[in-house]
């Protein structure tokens, strides 16, 4: 676990909160946009959109306080994304999702990150998340690697858990500065090993912002669930 000091340091990745009873890892690339994983629009049980007056941001979500709170404004979903596909590689592959949020966030302390080239296979990259064993603070677990790019989607050596989807995936380049890569979709297990999926996401985060552009509709209502279920929308077990 990381000190305050280090998680500090990711104040820009914070919680999303749906309907204050489940939760995903959201983090900015501007100071509107959210960046998180598609599948964290959705109930999983009923498979409708959250209503969009539900999803709040917590930038920097700490110990019960958050550096900044917003209301969302309008949320997209890859255009190619299906939240009832059947097939684990398709679903994965465009699980990306773009947030606006009903005002900026302009504070000293959380800088939007910028976003960087896929890496390639060998690569270290970190994960920054709010998982069910660190969800009070966003802290950086060890560095992980790329195992492999396996049809639109990257295959890492990073073992996350519940209430990790949607995490930003962060490079380091030679000036060390940590630049979103990729997005964690889902746990699943290669070989034997723990590993975790995530989407490669240059060409579909482009696709994302012209939809939002557009964007109409901001979905269906999400049903409430009965007291004492808080539920994490956490990334889903799949074997790729």
């Amino acid at each position: 676990m990381e000190s305050t000091e280090g998680a500090r340091q990711w104040e820009a990745v914070g919680r999303l909160e749906i309907a204050g009873e489940a939760f995903c890892t959201g983090a900015l690339i501007t100071e509107r946009l959210v960046l998180t994983a598609a599948h964290c629009l959705y109930d999983a049980r009923t498979g409708l959109r959250a209503d969009i007056s539900d999803i709040q941001f917590l930038a920097g979500w700490r110990n019960g306080r958050a550096a900044a709170y917003r209301r969302t404004r309008r949320a997209v979903a890859h255009p190619d994304y299906d939240y009832a596909e059947t097939s684990s590689t398709a679903r994965v592959r465009n699980d990306v999702a773009l947030l606006e949020l009903q005002h900026p966030i302009r504070n000293t302390t959380i800088t939007p990150f910028d976003t960087g080239p896929l890496p390639m296979p060998g690569a270290e990259v970190g994960v920054v998340s709010y998982a069910h064993n660190r969800s009070e603070a966003p802290t950086m677990q060890d560095l992980c690697t790329v195992i492999a790019h396996q049809q639109g989607l990257l295959v890492l050596s990073c073992d996350v858990d519940f209430g990790a989807s949607g995490s930003p995936v962060f490079s380091f380049g030679a000036d060390g500065v940590p630049r979103i890569v990729s997005v964690v979709s889902a746990k699943a297990a290669a070989d034997g090993r723990k590993v975790s999926l995530a989407v490669d996401m240059l060409e579909p985060l482009t696709e994302l912002k012209a939809a939002l552009n557009t964007a109409q509709d901001p979905g269906a209502g999400l049903e409430t669930m009965p007291a004492g279920s808080r539920r994490d929308t956490g990334a889903k077990f799949i074997k790729p």
